[in-house]
């Protein structure tokens, strides 16, 4: 740290972890110079300005976009570097050419403004102001931005749950075209292993434990998402198809991919596959769901859960990260499906009553052997697919009941 003099001006020379900083601090008097310096000093520390050499506030926007991403290759998955780059290329239709250090908070505003007008979700906009953010910081420019630019708001949805009828009829067009096979057997597993669809992609045989009958997921969206998951009957007959196709195309190895690469005809089992996005959009249409997400599947998968009692712990060691809001949600749902089991009690008493039978007697032969016909037609319409046992799971859970899921 030194100070010195160029004409009748006091500047000033300093290091902070070992970026060099050097600064006019535009007074003649000794004392103001001073001063100056040690705010100077407090204010490079706090990471509020950009040393002298720092090009990158002298880059254009898109050149320091580029840089930006490149040092956050190491930290972020190839899909993730792939769409930060999708957005640094509409944020440069804007800011491309402009040199960061000229850019001002009214531009990032009117930015903002001009995305909502061309009806842009707010968490769209967001991950674009994280580009602008990130090249800001890195410019040590951001500290004159963070008080005006806010993140938009967000509705945070917990995601819904399928009712019965939903679900039956879902899996009985899932079965019935070849080509949504794929799409079929994800859905299968979300539903019965509460497994996001990224973790599903990123399954190798590595992952499965057929002795077990359990699969690892090792990479997930968060750190409490790495977990073992029991297979139940559904998630067991889906995954050994699975590999019996992937014998049938050739040697199975246990780094290659339980969902493979398929494009233009061609497998490539060493690549995950990327999406089934098309056969999934198709069926949720065939279904009568058009709206329905792949993730809800999971929130389905989790709701079922909850409606079996299952503890708290026993729903975050099945389902990984459950937030506070979503156990919320479930607590509500083991209370609603508690207080719907003990009305549907009192329904058939009164029913029971009327037809010249009281609680002296077990039950009402007819109305049981009716359900059981029903029950038994829905499930073999669904070649063999026992689609709610979860067994391996304490309390077992039946996802294949009368009593619809809440939506």
């Amino acid at each position: 740290m030194s100070l010195y003099k160029r004409g009748k001006t006091w500047h000033t020379h300093f290091y902070v972890d070992g970026v060099r900083y050097r600064e006019s601090l535009k007074t003649s008097d000794w004392r103001e110079a001073q001063g100056a310096e040690r705010k100077l000093i407090a204010s490079a520390e706090a990471g509020k300005i950009a040393n002298g050499k720092q090009a990158i506030a002298r880059m254009s926007f898109s050149e320091a976009a580029e840089q930006f991403l490149t040092d956050r290759l190491s930290r972020l998955a190839p899909l993730s570097v792939r769409t930060e780059k999708e957005r640094a290329k509409v944020v440069n239709r804007t800011f491309g050419a402009v040199i960061v250090s000229r850019i001002a908070v009214a531009d990032v505003l009117e930015y903002i403004r001009k995305r909502k007008t061309e009806n842009i979700a707010n968490a769209t906009v967001n991950r674009e102001l994280d580009i602008i953010r990130g090249v800001l910081k890195k410019a040590k420019r951001w500290h004159l931005f963070a008080d005006e630019i806010k993140p938009l708001p967000l509705r945070h949805g917990i995601g819904r749950a399928l009712s019965y009828d939903e679900k039956l009829r879902l899996l009985k067009v899932a079965v019935s075209r070849p080509e949504w096979q794929t799409a079929c057997w994800a859905a299968i597993l979300a539903l019965n292993t509460t497994m996001r669809g990224c973790e599903i992609k990123g399954l190798r045989w590595r992952d499965v434990d057929f002795l077990g009958k359990a699969v690892t997921v090792r990479r997930s969206k968060t750190e409490a998402g790495e977990r073992l998951i029991p297979l139940n009957a559904d998630a067991l007959k889906t995954v050994l198809s699975l590999y019996q196709r992937a014998k049938q195309l050739g040697e199975v190895q246990l780094d290659h991919y339980v969902f493979p690469a398929c494009e233009a005809g061609h497998i490539d089992p060493s690549r995950s596959q990327s999406s089934w996005r098309t056969a999934w959009r198709n069926m949720r249409a065939a279904a009568g769901l058009p709206k329905l997400r792949f993730h809800d599947l999971r929130h389905h998968a989790i709701t079922e859960l909850a409606e079996s009692q299952a503890s708290d712990s026993t729903v975050m060691s099945i389902a990984g990260h459950v937030s506070q809001k979503m156990l919320a949600h479930y607590s509500h749902v083991r209370v609603d499906a508690k207080r719907k089991a003990l009305d549907s009690l009192a329904s058939r008493q009164n029913t029971s009553r009327a037809q010249g039978y009281d609680t002296n007697n077990d039950t009402n032969p007819t109305f049981a052997a009716e359900s059981d016909s029903t029950t038994s037609t829905q499930v073999s319409d669904l070649t063999g697919f026992n689609l709610v046992e979860l067994v391996g799971i304490e309390p077992t859970a039946s996802s294949l009941r009368t009593m619809r899921s809440p939506s």
